[in-house]
């Protein structure tokens, strides 16, 4: 989900704002209880709306590399690396029906899972996967059948977490099809409704509307706050949380990108893959390569202060942010990892001086809600 339309031109997006008669309406709704909450090593977190619950780990593999694009992915290697990802204590991994062939590798793994490791590790093992469907009419039986297919690639009785995404909201299905996947919960083939790349007035119809989500996965990093302005206030209002992706910009935010000139040819690392080339764009409609720079100094006189990497802070800086629930890191399953790197994040703990500096940089970049307006809109001009 992340990279599907990392084509699209930035400068064509507008502003889109929530009205105030909304946010009335959802101020005076009587909510059930939802929420998150962290356990007790800090690794993982539970995300709840009424009965229905599920703990994940706060830093989330993400396998969008296995659609193409990242370097071709073997199988076996794939399922080794995913075995030693959760191993390590990793062990939620994100997906969709539109990622290449990452349902069945999922459905590999858990199978290795149930056969080579003990029920301990089982127990915390989770997949999440999303739906993205065509534009078509939301019939029950559409529905049910989609996720069948999920169920089936995954080799899953029950869906840990089905994240919705629907592309126009002029089509009002997706109500429709939230309550057809309501009802799938309701009969346990899903065990968590929830969300992807929705905006904060959608989210609230949807609320409105009594659908139980738990969770809205949306872009969010250090240069891209949009969710903490219209989103952020409306989870606090209702308890939704965010689990964010390009949250490392597609490894943007990283040494790597420290101290290059990206205007001079073949003189920095190539944007070689989708994932960069989206974020770029996305830094060059925040503020460019220069205040950009200034930004990874920032974060490199932090992680050198905690002895951690540039991407731990950025990571770092996002959890511990109003709302979030997990961040996503991407997985180049058998081609590079980087598990130590990862699971460094839970033992850092940014202070008010790491704060204030990276504030400092970011308040010169401009506001993305103002250039691209509200979480996922950018896949919607």
């Amino acid at each position: 989900m992340a990279e599907l339309l990392g084509h699209y031109s930035l400068s064509k997006f507008t502003f889109g704002s929530i009205t105030k008669a909304r946010t009335k309406r959802i101020e005076k709704h009587s909510w059930r209880p939802i929420g998150c909450v962290l356990t007790e090593d800090n690794r993982r977190v539970v995300v709840k709306n009424g009965k229905d619950a599920l703990d994940i780990c706060r830093v989330v593999n993400g396998m969008w590399q296995t659609s193409g694009g990242w370097g071709r992915i073997d199988r076996d290697n794939a399922v080794d690396a995913m075995l030693k990802y959760a191993d390590a204590g990793l062990t939620t991994f994100d997906m969709a029906d539109i990622y290449g062939p990452a349902e069945d590798l999922y459905g590999i793994f858990i199978n290795r899972v149930r056969q080579e490791r003990p029920p301990e590790l089982l127990e915390k093992v989770r997949g999440l996967t999303k739906w993205v469907p065509p534009p078509v009419k939301m019939t029950s039986s559409f529905v049910r059948d989609s996720i069948n297919v999920s169920r089936k690639r995954m080799d899953v009785a029950s869906l840990d977490m089905l994240q919705f995404h629907w592309w126009d909201y002029a089509n009002p299905g997706y109500l429709d099809a939230l309550k057809h996947l309501t009802d799938l919960k309701d009969e346990g083939k899903i065990k968590t409704v929830a969300l992807t790349n929705f905006d904060t007035e959608r989210l609230q119809i949807i609320l409105e509307n009594e659908i139980p989500v738990v969770s809205n996965q949306v872009q969010h990093s250090i240069v891209d706050m949009r969710p903490q302005q219209q989103m952020a206030e409306l989870c606090q209002l209702t308890g939704v949380k965010l689990i964010t992706y390009g949250t490392v910009m597609g490894g943007l935010l990283s040494e790597k990108f420290l101290d290059t000139n990206l205007s001079i040819p073949f003189a920095g690392p190539p944007l070689n893959t989708p994932s960069l080339q989206k974020y770029k764009r996305m830094v060059d409609a925040w503020g460019g390569w220069s205040l950009f720079q200034t930004l990874l100094q920032t974060l490199k006189r932090s992680a050198s202060k905690h002895g951690v990497t540039i991407p731990n802070v950025a990571v770092k800086y996002i959890l511990d942010q109003r709302g979030v629930a997990g961040s996503m890191i991407g997985v180049r399953l058998g081609l590079s990892e980087h598990i130590q790197d990862s699971n460094a994040v839970f033992s850092l703990a940014l202070d008010e001086d790491d704060i204030s500096s990276i504030e400092e940089v970011t308040k010169k970049g401009k506001n993305l809600l103002q250039v691209i307006g509200d979480c996922g809109d950018e896949y919607r001009r």
